[in-house]
């Protein structure tokens, strides 16, 4: 294989996605599990009134249905897709979008559309960071051969690797850029805040249906999974860092499995660089390689915010508005550049064993993470629209009494479990 080439079709990749300031746009992928309303116990794809049984009742609903082998495995409609992850999660990915209003519009006329039908067969939808009651040996993979392959992959990697494909949720964004030196300054710094961030929107209360003490562990879950394409990208915080630098990580990693075009080529420990040929490979089969490897910040013809557990509604709204302020607003990237430039890589490790370990009472190169957190949404409440400052409102709450969803979730737990997670729990 030719190297040079192979990272020029990449890099060639990004310059393409270039856009400029006036065509931003921001991404929103929503995950959820759908439970038992009783007794939180997840609902599989396969049992009688399952996750297959509501794809198909959205189905009557003007969706139109994807399916592999037969089974019915995701829904598109007007740009918007439901997709589902290995163990179930039920995913709902809005077409992008810029203004926050018209975003929860999309997210609330699905939720009117599903919930009703949830209600009645005794279901609901909840939003958290981990599975509230079942272990995953009780949730069965769907079957999506993609995740076949990913399964066995993952069979010999990390602690986690199971407990990551089939009992975790989260939110991701995706944020435009328009050059590679705006690149380069959003990619820092999103890198920069992945502790924080995930300390901040903490919401796994549990773990394999047992209180959890820890702090963060979905963090510690993806930490614990595959050192190869987790965690954040080394040397990810030089102030050099661009479109080569992430092309020869990608090239570095085993990409698993190659789309071939309808099919799937099991390519197991081969690095990306043993298997790919720029000259004969589609748009669509290198999209799909850009998608195999799992760092907080992933880059594809956007940049991928991966970092924050699923949390309820409206708190999932003050997520968006935050990295909206963040990275979308000139004064606040240049402050941040400015208040994040000593931050390193090392610096990310440490500060997210320590979140691990305290929470928000952990540090982040000297500073505490519940300061760095305050400080950033002030910040944020400067950099939005005066009609979208209100989206900040919930998380504005959070950083007032300096607590996670998680910690906030556990206090309420002597009121029993159903009355603790009913905030979590979609109406």
């Amino acid at each position: 294989m030719d190297y040079e080439l192979q990272k020029e079709s990449i890099i060639n990749y990004y310059k393409m996605s270039e856009k400029g300031p006036d065509k931003f746009k921001i991404g929103v992928e929503f995950e959820h599990f759908i439970i038992d309303k009783k007794n939180f116990r997840a609902i599989s794809y396969y049992e009688e009134g399952g996750i297959q049984d509501i794809l198909k009742y959205l189905l009557q609903k003007g969706w139109h249905g994807h399916y592999e082998d037969g089974y019915l495995l995701a829904l598109e409609k007007d740009g918007s897709t439901v997709t589902l992850e290995p163990g179930g999660q039920f995913e709902l990915s809005i077409k992008p979008l810029l203004n926050l209003a018209e975003i929860e519009q999309e997210y609330l006329a699905f939720l009117e559309t599903v919930i009703p039908y949830l209600e009645e067969r005794g279901l609901a939808m909840i939003t958290l960071g981990y599975q509230p009651e079942s272990s995953i040996k009780d949730i069965p993979f769907i079957p999506k051969k993609r995740y076949g392959f990913m399964a066995d992959h993952f069979k010999d990697k990390g602690e986690y690797a199971y407990n990551m494909m089939r009992g975790t949720a989260s939110i991701h964004l995706t944020f435009d850029y328009a050059s590679e030196q705006d690149f380069k300054k959003k990619f820092r710094i999103a890198n920069s805040l992945t502790s924080v961030m995930g300390a901040l929107f903490d919401n796994t209360p549990f773990f394999e249906g047992r209180l959890n003490p820890a702090n963060c562990q979905r963090m510690a879950i993806w930490s614990n999974c595959d050192n190869a394409r987790c965690d954040v990208v080394p040397n990810a915080l030089g102030q050099d860092f661009g479109y080569a630098e992430y092309a020869t990580y990608l090239l570095s990693k085993p990409v698993i499995f190659l789309m071939e075009g309808e099919k799937f080529r099991y390519t197991r420990e081969q690095p990306l660089k043993e298997v790919f040929d720029p000259k004969k490979i589609s748009l669509a089969e290198l999209e799909h390689v850009l998608t195999m490897v799992f760092p907080d910040v992933r880059v594809k013809k956007y940049l991928e915010i991966r970092m924050t557990d699923a949390v309820p509604y409206p708190l999932n709204f003050s997520v968006i508005a935050l990295w909206k302020s963040i990275l979308y607003n000139d004064e606040n990237l240049a402050k941040l550049e400015k208040m994040l430039s000593t931050i390193n890589n090392q610096d990310i490790v440490e500060s997210k064993k320590e979140c691990i370990a305290k929470g928000l009472k952990a540090t982040l190169a000297g500073q505490k993470v519940l300061d760095v957190a305050r400080d950033i949404v002030a910040l944020a409440e400067e950099g939005l629209e005066p009609g979208e400052k209100s989206y900040l409102l919930p998380l504005q709450s959070l950083v007032l009494q300096g607590k996670s969803p998680a910690q906030l979730t556990k206090e309420k737990l002597y009121l029993g479990k159903q009355a603790a997670l009913a905030w979590c729990v979609l109406k």
